[in-house]
């Protein structure tokens, strides 16, 4: 059955569109997803870190088939509930200020209607973002995207007036500093940015992943948080943080933004929101958002009914059943007992994370990426019914990103299919 489905889709499916795995999967539950040929997997990918509520959550898919029975599209001409409920529920767990919102469909999406929103309201061009970076691949997501320049060739000229700098990626300095010893160099990299390249009353925001996630699971110091905070209240700069892949829990808060206390002008949200239901949105203050005049962006299937009311399911699951205590917990668990294989395992060089957003680097006997590594670990874990995937540049870094609702039981089961694949 395998085979006969990847010959129909290379058939009819652009080769463009990657798959990480040739599993034909027939249904998924909580953690799991079993296979046509029946064998049983634990998801740690969260498809992408975005049911992370589980697969298949009863009460979302209670919620939804509540809401396809009564409509399933508004297309802008009709107001209804389940949008308007929430947005309540979105202005109750976003960082403070963040009141009001704009939906869309994806992360992509939500990432262009952010540098839509803070050029139009600050009547500024410029944009910053940071080498390494994941935002989307639509032309203006696109130009933000620095984790890898494949996902660039071949679509110049790209959106302009994006300057890039340094992500503070501590374990492979782009400074190369030692975090130690170092003041945030990579900080002043971006004021000189500023002195040399544009100047800020000419910036309308600065783009910026609290976790860094394609680009390889990085938590950067809070103080570098910090500064780039005040540099940007300073100077009339919109701080726009893109949680499409840290938010709804991912990090043990609702969202990264949190672990910094970072109060960010503008918001993006995607993958977690909705269970796997498409959905994104662009939050920000009632006083930007009043600037953006009627008509200024708009939508057609942003903001789905159904999506909605699964988002608002999402979310009361999240909450009542502490998942973001039990992601905190588990998160800990699972760090320490990783740390405690990179003491013995030289092919580790770094472990990191938040919650249940965590990296762990590979490389080889000289300090650099080992890719070809992490591959065989990825294959034989997939063996043993543990699917994870890669990231970062040199495709060298494993994401683990289990659901929320992972037990500890659960991640010790799949930590120890993950030790064994390193023998």
């Amino acid at each position: 059955m395998n085979n006969d489905m990847i010959k129909r889709a290379g058939a009819h499916l652009t080769p463009a569109l990657v798959f990480h795995t040739d599993i034909v999967i027939k249904k998924a539950e909580g953690i799991y997803v079993e296979s046509a040929d029946g064998k049983r997997y634990m998801d740690f990918t969260s498809g992408l870190a975005v049911t992370n509520v589980g697969h298949c959550p009863p009460e979302v898919v209670k919620a939804a088939v509540a809401q396809t029975e009564r409509f399933l599209h508004s297309g802008c001409i009709f107001r209804f509930e389940s949008e308007v409920e929430l947005a309540e529920k979105l202005a109750g767990i976003t960082p403070d200020g963040i009141e009001m919102f704009f939906f869309s469909n994806s992360g992509a999406e939500a990432v262009e209607g952010a540098i839509k929103l803070a050029r139009f309201t600050t009547g500024r061009q410029g944009i910053i973002a940071f080498t390494g970076g994941f935002h989307g691949r639509t032309m203006g997501a696109l130009t933000l995207t620095s984790s890898s320049a494949r996902y660039r060739k071949h679509y110049h000229p790209l959106l302009p007036s994006v300057y890039h700098t340094p992500y503070p990626y501590c374990y492979r300095c782009p400074m190369g500093k030692v975090r130690a010893t170092c003041s945030t160099d990579c900080f002043d990299y971006l004021k000189r940015a500023l002195r040399h390249q544009i100047a800020p009353e000419e910036v309308a925001c600065v783009v910026i992943e609290p976790v860094l996630g394609e680009g390889g699971y990085v938590v950067p110091p809070a103080d570098y948080i910090e500064k780039l905070s005040h540099l940007c209240a300073k100077e009339g700069i919109l701080l726009i943080a893109d949680e499409v892949q840290s938010g709804f829990g991912r990090t043990a808060r609702w969202f990264a933004s949190d672990h910094f206390g970072l109060k960010p002008d503008i918001i993006t949200m995607a993958k977690g929101i909705a269970s796997g239901f498409p959905l994104s949105a662009v939050g920000s203050t009632k006083e930007i958002m009043s600037k953006w005049a009627p008509g200024a962006h708009g939508t057609t299937f942003g903001g789905n009914p159904v999506a909605c009311a699964a988002s608002a399911a999402t979310i009361d699951k999240i909450n009542n059943e502490n998942l973001l205590d039990n992601a905190g917990k588990v998160g800990e668990y699972a760090l320490k007992r990783l740390r405690s294989m990179q003491a013995v395992h030289g092919t580790i060089g770094d472990v990191r994370g938040l919650g249940l957003m965590i990296g762990i680097e590979f490389i080889k006997e000289d300090g650099s990426p080992d890719k070809g590594y992490l591959e065989r670990v990825i294959h034989r874990c997939m063996e043993d019914g543990l699917i994870i995937i890669e990231c970062g540049v040199d495709k060298n870094i494993a994401r683990l990103m289990p659901p929320l609702i992972t037990g500890q039981d659960e991640m010790k089961t799949a930590l120890d299919i993950f030790e064994e694949a390193l023998v």
